[in-house]
């Protein structure tokens, strides 16, 4: 059986017009040429699809079958083609993306040459906001999320998920000493985020479970803040490692209690308006991203 998809296209065409000339007007094409179609497509199936009179014209149980399945397959092959147009396609525009300033700082500025070179039609906005910002009051297009979503009028992507790691300079450890248990935090100089409890919730296995609550002994609401702080010997401090990795590379930061850790990973999203018109921005921005993250 040799079925093509225009075969299936007159088919449809008939159907929806509900008759040989409104689909012959429809196609371009002329009605005896549409009836020899419809022919030849029941005698490859061996089957009568519709029974037509004078009058009326009323599918058969084949022919409601095939509908169903010709329908399917017609818009699946309409999908492809905008996907591969659309991939052929430069995609140009504005592209406003928002993220924290720490995500912003380490994950996405390091990289923005490279996109610019693939993509010299999108123009890129960076806004930092390190509270949730609402996407359409601030004109954004996308916004990098950290840590459970609650919003869900947004189409949501996840990224990655980022270790947390408990950290101090080595020069705050030498006058301080070094913690041996989470219990033993509570005589350090700790050091967390203000206006954002669940950033003072340490992943440390202790005796009252899993999260350890922490009271900060200094407080901001920016984690590229409290980084800095931590470099500079203020305190002990719990942050990701997408912004910590390089300076526990070099050893500028030291991690402690990785015994107690539980594991914990932090996920990060990005959100997004459903939107045709930025489809393709948006697609080719959070690709390159995933791909460097």
């Amino acid at each position: 059986m040799d079925i093509h998809s225009d075969d299936l296209k007159t088919f449809v065409a008939v159907i929806d017009s509900g008759s040989l000339s409104a689909a012959a007007a429809h196609l371009a094409q002329t009605t005896s040429g549409v009836s020899r179609a419809l022919a030849r497509l029941e005698e490859k199936l061996g089957a009568t699809l519709l029974t037509r009179t004078t009058r009326r014209m009323d599918l058969t149980e084949e022919g409601q079958l095939l509908l169903e399945h010709a329908r399917t397959i017609l818009a699946g092959m309409a999908a492809a083609e905008e996907t591969i147009r659309m991939r052929r396609q430069q995609p140009a525009g504005r592209l406003c993306v928002d993220a924290a300033s720490p995500f912003m700082l380490h994950c996405v500025v390091p990289h923005v040459a490279e996109f610019r070179a693939l993509y010299p039609g999108i123009r890129l906005e960076l806004t930092s906001n390190d509270q949730i910002a609402d996407l359409i009051e601030h004109r954004t297009d996308i916004a990098i999320r950290i840590g459970a979503l609650a919003d869900s009028t947004l189409h949501a992507r996840p990224l990655t998920a980022s270790p947390l790691h408990i950290l101090a300079s080595p020069a705050y450890l030498a006058r301080h000493g070094t913690p041996g248990t989470p219990e033993a935090l509570a005589q350090h100089s700790l050091l967390g985020f203000a206006q954002y409890e669940a950033g003072n919730l340490w992943p440390l296995r202790h005796a009252g479970g899993n999260a350890l609550p922490i009271t900060p002994a200094l407080s901001a609401s920016s984690g590229e803040t409290l980084r800095q702080l931590a470099l500079a010997g203020q305190g002990i401090v719990c942050l990701a490692d997408f912004m910590t990795r390089a300076d526990i590379a070099t050893g500028r930061l030291v991690t402690l209690l990785e015994h107690c850790s539980t594991g914990y990973r932090q996920q990060i999203h990005a959100v997004y308006y459903r939107n045709t018109q930025l489809a393709r921005r948006i697609s080719c921005f959070l690709e390159f991203l995933q791909h460097k993250l």
